[in-house]
């Protein structure tokens, strides 16, 4: 990762009041979000370990996201691809994650989160080969999704929703150079070059959005790329009283996996990022730096947002 009037009368309070009794208004459906629950979601991620494209942690986190979405009501599905090995050039087999709901809207929102780690905590000033759990850099934006999949099922949605947890986002071996993006470029590519019978109108990425002390402000590739997303969502924030997203831009454009979905794909989509996180590929980046509440803010945020997600945002 390179890396929202008095009534005046008696009279009219009373035929209110009949009109209510009779035909009451249909309620907005509860956004089911738990803290402990979401915070517990991370703590499992990280108890598999170190999850780097084709490890056993990858492959059990694999199973067990199959099985969670499955429970909640959601189709998935995984797109496979192979790339070579950075350091010997043997293929290592990666899988992006595609969970659905909705299934058969033709008009879709993205919703996506990388799942890999990186092999190494490389920016550890200690330990730059031990574990890297990635419980906010990897395991967040799982966790968090995994929470939001109690409340789809009931919510309604503008659009149909896909979640897509990208493989390869950062399958490095070095502290710096190497090929970002793997997961996320394949399925931009594929896409393009092969379009389903459906259409995605726009995309929000969510990375590192698990940090305690939470502040994602406007990264300046996404206001470039997806201007009505960024205007939305944050809108959006702003209504819900979610200070933790801020007005202002981060003072660098960050690449990460919007890029080739805006510059490949063309999909519209924004990146909620905390960038100034203190671990960021340390050894301690474990869940004790992270919080649930943290989660739960960004996932009122998006549920809402899906909601009320403009019809001519993509356009």
């Amino acid at each position: 990762m390179l890396k929202t009037i008095l009534l005046v009368t008696a009279q009219i309070v009373f035929v209110t009041a009949l009109v209510t009794a009779e035909e009451p208004a249909a309620a907005k459906p509860a956004i089911n979000l738990d803290e402990r629950r979401a915070f517990g979601y991370l703590e499992d991620i990280c108890k598999l370990g170190r999850r780097p494209s084709e490890s056993k942690g990858m492959t059990d986190q694999q199973d067990l996201l199959v099985a969670h979405f499955k429970k909640l009501g959601a189709e998935s599905g995984f797109q496979e691809f192979v790339t070579p090995h950075p350091k010997t050039g043997v293929p290592v087999r990666m899988k992006n994650l595609i969970v659905s709901w909705r299934p058969q809207a033709k008009e879709r929102v993205l919703l996506c989160c990388h799942y890999d780690t990186r092999p190494y905590p490389d920016r550890d000033e200690f330990r730059p080969k031990g574990i890297f759990l990635g419980a906010n850099d990897g395991g967040s934006g799982v966790a968090l999704f995994m929470e939001m999949g109690h409340s789809l099922p009931a919510i309604k949605p503008t659009f149909g929703v896909d979640m897509v947890f990208f493989d390869g986002e950062e399958f490095i071996f070095q502290r710096d150079g190497g090929k970002f993006f793997l997961g996320s470029e394949h399925f931009a590519q594929q896409y393009r070059d092969r379009p389903p019978p459906y259409r995605y109108v726009c995309g929000v990425l969510v990375d590192m959005i698990g940090d305690k002390n939470l502040k994602i402000p406007i990264e300046p590739n996404s206001r470039k790329f997806a201007p009505k997303v960024v205007r939305s969502v944050w809108d959006t924030a702003r209504t819900l009283g979610i200070k933790e997203f801020v007005s202002k831009s981060h003072p660098h454009e960050i690449n990460d996996d919007h890029v080739p979905l805006n510059e490949i794909a063309k999909i519209p989509t924004a990146d909620l990022i905390d960038f100034e996180y203190p671990h960021w590929h340390t050894t301690k980046d474990t869940p004790q730096q992270c919080s649930g509440a943290s989660l739960v803010k960004v996932g009122r945020v998006l549920l809402t947002w899906l909601q009320q997600v403009p019809e001519d945002i993509g356009r």
